[in-house]
């Protein structure tokens, strides 16, 4: 759970008022016992200027969530605080967040530069200052020569950054960014999450960033918050949230993990807890394995290639398997069939909180 301390008396002049805290938050679909609970009581702080990511499968509530904290969604149950302030009611315009989706939503008739001051427009901000403020945005996003474009004239990425210019121009106090780089493809991707990172440091202003990407969530957030069947399961640095899983699940999302049984875990480790080793972490050895802390023999039943990598499948006498990546020079003479050992040492594998039902293996 997250690392939650809540009073909703705070009021936005309190120095230490987190840029958004939901206390309790719950969102229910139907009633009774036909009741869907989409989010299932969540508890979050997030500090102002941070670059903060929901992560999750579909149906997680990550989106949910999201929804609620820009007002488009009212909660069932709890509240939601934006600089202190009770906001749980308030109506999306009288909150200080806009939101980029992934699908931009950019007015294809207009401009580029028209497209950005829209807002500004309709705040009946004076036109020479809302165009000073577009053009100014425009070039924080590296679209200063593009203002006289149509959306079309654009590439799918540069579409993205008119869409963050027309939030950001706003000034608002929380950037909600919903999966805005799903659209794109994975070079384009990779690029945009580099701009996108560089952006929220030169602007300063907290990030709230929605996806089901393990990758985007670790090279882009300061922390994360895991969602599982409308609940979170762990939040943390993307260091503390790989390295140390804090339930199978976790394990399992993020990354690849090998996640041992109780039963199994007290057979090698000595403790009846489930515990998650990462595949980078687990060596093949055909000596006496000098060193190891952890020892298990097993037979190769699956090689993929990956480049600079191989992944290993190695079948156990239990019935699970453990995956072992291993450089790929390294896998001369291991074949499909062969038995080999796997060997880790004890500091690498970390007990995790059994949420699946699985007995065993990679999740």
């Amino acid at each position: 759970m997250a690392d939650f301390v809540a009073s909703t008396t705070q009021n936005n002049d309190s120095p230490t008022s987190p840029a958004i805290q939901l206390v309790g938050l719950r969102k229910s679909f139907g009633s009774g016992e036909h009741a869907v609970h989409a989010v299932d009581g969540v508890d979050l702080s997030i500090a102002e200027g941070e670059f903060f990511s929901f992560l999750g499968p579909s149906g997680s509530g990550k989106t949910t969530v999201l929804r609620m904290i820009a007002g488009f969604e009212l909660p069932t149950a709890g509240a939601i605080l934006l600089e202190g302030l009770d906001v749980t009611r308030a109506a999306p315009y009288d909150r200080n967040v806009n939101t980029v989706f992934q699908d931009y939503a950019l007015f294809p008739h207009m401009t580029v530069l028209q497209n950005v001051e829209y807002g500004l427009k309709v705040k009946g901000v004076s036109r020479s200052e809302r165009r000073k403020r577009a053009a100014e945005m425009l070039e924080k996003v590296r679209l200063g020569s593009f203002g006289n474009r149509k959306p079309n004239q654009l590439s799918g990425g540069q579409r993205q950054r008119v869409a963050l210019a027309r939030a950001l121009v706003n000034q608002p106090k929380v950037l909600l960014l919903d999966e805005p780089l799903g659209a794109l493809d994975l070079k384009l991707r990779e690029e945009m999450q580099v701009e996108l990172k560089a952006i929220q440091r030169e602007v300063g202003i907290t990030f709230v960033f929605v996806t089901h990407d393990q990758g985007e969530a670790l090279s882009m957030s300061n922390r994360i918050a895991v969602f599982n069947h409308g609940r979170i399961e762990q939040v943390g640095s993307p260091r503390e949230i790989y390295d140390h899983p804090a339930t199978s699940f976790v394990a399992g999302f993020v990354g690849t993990s090998n996640v041992l049984s109780a039963t199994l875990s007290h057979e090698l480790m000595g403790v009846a807890a489930p515990h998650s080793v990462r595949p980078e972490r687990i060596r093949i050895v055909r000596d006496d394995a000098v060193g190891a802390d952890v020892v298990v023999p097993g037979v190769v039943s699956d090689v993929q290639y990956l480049g600079a990598d191989c992944r290993v499948r190695v079948d156990l006498d239990d019935g699970s398997h453990l995956l072992a990546n291993v450089p790929s020079d390294g896998l001369v003479g291991v074949a499909i069939g062969e038995a080999i050992r796997l060997a880790w040492p004890r500091g690498a594998a970390f007990t995790v909180a059994d949420t699946t039902t699985s007995e065993g293996g990679d999740q």
